[in-house]
Formats: C-alpha cells, structure tokens, sequence
C-alpha cells in the first residue's frame, strides 16, 4: 500500500464535497486549480501542491505521485482527525468455564488455542491484555508481575456488573507473559469439578467492556452455551418454535429475530468506545445465535461456529481462526464513508457495522475479511460517455498505532447502451448482492416471497437482455447475456441455500444469515453453489493444469457408489465415501478400509503415499483460496452425514426446488409470456 504524507496541513480535499485528491481530479489553467470530478467544484490549487501540466493535460509529477496515478492510497492523517490518541492494541480473552464447556472439552480447546497465539500478539510496549473467566460469576484475574501468581477476583452480581479493578485487569503483554501462561494451564483444571451450568454470558462481556471502556480494543469470547442468567439472559426459545409445523415458520421469524433489545443497546455502547468483540461459539446444542450475532454484528466483529463442537476435530480449526482473526489485516477505531459524483446518492449500507449518523459507518474494528455493501440511488440523468465517481474514505488506527485514512476511488463511464452495460455485467458482485438483500429478508419476511422475489429478479435481467438486446433472435430460445449465463444457476442455487430452507435447525439458519451479512465477493457464489471434486480419480490426472482439479457439478446424477468427493464452501468440507469405494483408495486417502469405519470426529491425516499427499495438497490450496481453514467431515449414505452432503446438490430436484434443466424452463417460460 502507498503511504502519502501530506504534513501538517494534511490530504488536499476539495473544499465543497470534502473529496480527497484522486487520479481523476481535473487540473486546469497551468496547475494552478483543478476541478472535483466528485461535485464538479473548481478549486486552488494549494501553493506548495502546485505543478506544471505536461502537453496531454496531465501533471507532469502525475506518475511520482501515488495520490495521482493510483486507485488506493493511504494518507497519514492530522492531528484533526483525532479526538484522542491512537488507542493501543488490547486484547482481552473471555472464557466460559460454565460446566458444559468444561465436560466437552471447550474450555480446555480455549485456553490452548489462546496460549499459543499469543506469541503472534504485536511486539511492544502498545500491546496491552486482559482474561476472565465466567460461569453464573465472573472471574478477573490480576496480572501483575508484582504478584507470585495471578490473583482470582470474582464479580457476583451479574445484573449490575462493575469491573473489579480499574487498572490490573489489562496489563502490558511483555510484563505478564509468565502469568498469563500459566493462568492458561491452570483455568481448565481449576474448575474441572465445577457444577454450575448457567452462562452469564452478557454480564461477562459488560464486565470485560468496562474494563476496556478507557481504551477500547478486541475482546474475543468463548462461549459454549445458552445464555441463562444475569443481564441479557436467554431462554430455549427454540423449543417452543417445535411445538407444531403449521406454526413452526411463523414462529421460525420469531427465533430468527433477537429476544429483545438488551444485547443491542449494549452493542451499540461497545462500538461508541470501539470495543469490538469476536464470538467463537464453540457449542453442542441450541444458544441463540440470533440474539448473541447482535453484538459482533454492531461492534465489526465476527461470529464463528463448531457445532457440534468437537475437542479432537475442532481443535485445529479453533486455533487457525483465532490466529488469522489476530494477525490478519486489519485497523481498529474507524469510520468510513463513501462519496459519489452528481447524479447519484448513498442509498444504504449494509455489513458488520454501527451508524449512529446517516453518512457515516462506525467500525471499531475492520479487516481484510470483511466486505460493505453499499446502495446507491440515482436521482439524476447521467450524461451518456461523461464518467461517475466513487470514493470511499476509511480513517482508521493501525495495529501499532498509526492514524491514517485509506482513499480508494475509482470512475466508470456512463452509457445509454443497455448492451454494454450487460457485455460488462459482474456476475460475482451482481449475485453477491442478491445474496446478501435475500439474506437480510430471511428473519422477517415469508420464505416463499422471497424465494419468488430472486427468481424474479433474475427473470427481469434476463427479459431485460432479451427484448433490448438480442431482438434478432428465435422465440423459442433461452437467451443468455455472455457475462451472466450463470446467473440462473446460482439464482436457483440460493433459492435451495440453508438459510431459505424450512427444514434447518433455527441456529443453522441463524449463522447462515450472519455469515452472509460481511461475506466478501469471491466467497458469495461458492457458499450457495458449492465446489465438488472426485478425489477417487486423483491417480488418473497427471496433468492438471491447477492443484486443484476441475470440479463437477454439485448433482447426485455425478455421485457414484464406488466413488469418494470432496465438497466445500468456503467455510465446511465434505468428504463423501461411496459405499462400494475402492478400500485401497480409502485406505491411502483416509485411513480406513471400510465405510462402517468412517468416525464422527475425524482428523485429516497425511498418508505416506501419493494419494494422500495430493488430498492434503488440494485442502491445503483451497483453504489458502479462502482465507479459512474449514471444518472437515467424513460422510457416509444411510445417516445423518450423508443427508448433510447430498442436501448441498443444489443442482436435483427437491421438495423445494426444482432440478436445474426444469429451472431453465420455467424460467424461459416466464421470460416468453413477459415479451408476449
């Protein structure tokens, strides 16, 4: 990333719009002024800014010039772009040790994971952290190297919680990492015998806030069950949305929406002192992710899912997303708004944010993981062959405490040909889009209106091409614009997704919606229309061009008995065995010899043998594709497992949906009696 620094006097901006200075800013008469290509203000330029321009009308230091010849560049920001001093990387860890996540191994999972990242904490006097633990109490521990050991210090009141010691509960990582080490070794054997099942879960994350309340910071949680005491308390709702099956999807809308406002407004107070906070539900049973998501979905956090948690087939999975969640891109503190040329205006925002003024988004943390969406609305005629700008401006702290604001502008031209706006369609963002708007529909509108409502949209588009584009052509042909012939395939692919499924447990569906909300572009299309692959054939393709070999399409008509396929979305892997596979292939895949011996916690292992290598190879590559490690999981026809992989060929006929040829025809129909 270029680095710009301006001075004292900072970024040059434009003084109507307060656009920052682009590549695609006129300059005019010698250099001395330019004009906005954001409002179309004409400006001074600044004296000490000034440059002459070259024959073609450019600054001749244009291409020296980062600010001038790119897309994205960073400006070191002013004193006036902060109201404080840039906060200090802190990280407090929060453990449940309620005696569920005792029994299955969770707390034990947490305290190892969270041991061994922390040598991948930021170096430095800036680096500042914090743990407590919690069941129906909480319990802080002071850190200070002062001490022989760390000392417990128990809140009892979780309805009115307080933070027990202002300043020793977060404490500099290079003055407690003895502490801290063993603190970890010991938490899982100090309540081995505990008994308490509730989970102060809101009371603990109030504590842990108050605690960070002065310099906010990441507070990453682990929690395993259903919040049961304390403020922001949960109850099984669930279990009452089981009651009857006429009433299950009414009552589904319900469950699917948070129990009340109470975790909510505590969000919203988080972000306001840029706490953000990551939950790792490492779970076996229902803890309502609807309402619990509110919190990392206000705060620009994260929620992660192992269920059914696993202690042997999680473990590894729980320690990659805590160490990429740490030392990925990222920037704390920030605030982000997005400026666009006359004509057009910022309809809306959607993603893991809070907004407390219309223009702006708050971020009290952001990373490379997490996408925006922004809506815009046009209010205005654009000339056709001028140009519309975007500018996006994100002023955010660095993880070592560095203020700085990323500009990322771009311009396209503007057409009145509908041909070339679908010759240059992207079908990635484009389906992204409908993914996400579907997504954020689900908690509160009937599920067949909505299914209706994609399918229409992708009959519009095609009908669209169809009458203004390709007129020429014979009635009775389906006709597909080049760029977006795939859009009736992943249209059908949502239509048949977890989330718009009936049949899903409300958690399930629940994380489905979350996950959705943040979800980069690249991720969109395979978390709908996931990619399979025959690893039973690995031996017979010596010359494929990529690691990974070319897939086949996400259809039972492509399974075969004696085969064995790996599945993946971008966030799970499947690996069905056929019951008539090969038990040699098994064998140097997986290490078993029979289907009857496929277990329900399975760990990827490599194999001495070439098979094996080139398995571990290809989860290896796609885990790095997807920036995720992916939970793996063998299964088998004839019970639960083999239901899960077969329910991800989107391309059958189902009760819900039908196959992909018969969704081309219904779709060609409603397209032939709309040009009727």
């Amino acid at each position: 990333m270029n680095v710009v620094d301006f001075g004292e006097s900072g970024p040059v901006r434009c003084s109507r719009c307060k656009g920052y200075i682009n590549p695609f800013m006129k300059f005019i008469d010698q250099g001395r002024r330019f004009i906005c290509n954001l409002c179309g203000y004409t400006d001074e330029t600044p004296r000490d800014y000034h440059c002459n321009l070259g024959p073609d009308g450019r600054r001749r230091d244009a291409d020296e010039r980062p600010e001038l010849c790119r897309g994205t560049v960073e400006f070191v920001a002013t004193k006036e772009y902060m109201v404080r001093e840039p906060m200090p990387a802190v990280y407090f860890f929060l453990i449940d040790v309620s005696m569920n996540a005792i029994q299955t191994g969770a707390t034990a999972a947490a305290c190892s994971v969270i041991s061994l990242v922390i040598s991948d904490l930021p170096e430095g006097p800036r680096t500042l952290i914090g743990i407590a633990t919690f069941d129906s109490t909480i319990h802080f521990y002071n850190l200070k190297r002062a001490l022989q050991q760390p000392l417990m210090l128990i809140v009892p009141d979780v309805q009115d919680v307080y933070t027990p010691l202002q300043s020793d509960v977060i404490v500099q990582l290079s003055e407690c990492r003895e502490h801290l080490e063993l603190l970890l070794e010991n938490i899982p054997t100090m309540f081995r015998h505990n008994r308490t099942a509730d989970s102060a879960f809101g009371a603990a994350v109030k504590a842990a806030f108050l605690a960070m309340k002065n310099t906010g910071g990441k507070l990453l949680v682990f929690q395993s069950v259903l919040p049961s005491t304390g403020v922001g308390a949960l109850s099984a709702r669930e279990a009452e949305g089981r009651s009857t099956v006429s009433a299950a999807e009414t009552e589904a809308h319900k469950l699917l929406q948070p129990a009340d406002k109470t975790l909510k407004t505590m969000a919203i107070e988080f972000a306001e002192y840029q706490v953000c906070v990551d939950v790792f539900l490492t779970t076996q049973s229902y803890v309502d992710i609807a309402s619990i998501s509110v919190i990392p979905k206000t705060t620009g956090g994260q929620l992660y899912y192992y269920f059914p948690f696993s202690a042997i087939s999680d473990a590894a999975k729980l320690y990659n997303d805590l160490r990429w969640n740490i030392t990925r891109p990222q920037g704390l503190e920030a605030v982000m708004r997005v400026r666009c040329s006359q004509g057009l205006q910022v309809n809306e925002y959607s993603g893991n944010y809070c907004k407390r003024i219309p223009s702006d988004v708050d971020l009290p943390a952001i990373d490379c993981d997490k996408t925006i969406m922004v809506t815009l609305k046009h209010d205005d005629k654009l000339q056709d062959g001028s140009e519309c700008s975007f500018q996006c401006a994100l002023l955010y702290t660095t993880i070592d405490g560095q203020r700085r604001i990323r500009i990322s502008t771009f311009s396209l031209p503007c057409t009145t040909m509908l041909s070339d706006l679908f010759r240059s369609a992207d079908l990635d963002t484009q389906f992204a889009c409908i993914l996400k708007q579907a997504a954020s529909e689900v908690p509160t509108a009937p599920l067949p209106q909505i299914r209706e409502h994609v399918t229409n949209h992708c009959i519009n588009i095609l009908y669209s091409y169809r009458k203004f584009c390709a007129t020429a052509s014979s009635s009775g042909q389906l006709i597909l614009a080049e760029a977006l012939k795939l859009l009736p395939l992943y249209t059908l692919a949502l239509i048949k997704s977890t989330g718009l499924r009936t049949n899903e447990p409300i958690d399930t569906r629940s994380f489905w919606i979350n996950y959705v909300s943040p979800l980069s572009v690249s991720l969109a299309i395979p978390w709908v229309h996931p990619r399979l692959i025959a690893i039973h054939e690995l031996n017979t393709k010596e010359n494929e061009e990529s690691l990974i070999p070319h897939p086949i399409p996400p259809s039972s008509e492509y399974i075969n008995d004696n085969g064995i396929y790996l599945l993946e979305n971008g966030e799970d892997c499947l690996i069905y065995v056929g019951n008539s596979a090969d038990p040699s292939v098994m064998h140097q895949l997986l290490g078993i010899s029979s289907v009857e011996q496929v277990p329900a916690q399975f760990v990827l292992q490599q194999h001495d043998n070439l098979l094996s290598k080139k398995l571990n190879d290809i989860i290896n590559e796609i885990r790095r594709q997807r920036c995720n490690y992916l939970r793996l999981r063998l299964c088998k026809k004839g019970d639960s497992s083999g239901m899960l992989f077969f329910s991800n060929m989107v391309e059958d006929k189902t009760s819900i949906g039908l196959s992909y040829v018969e969704f081309l025809v219904h779709i060609h129909r409603h397209v032939q009696s709309k040009m009727a």
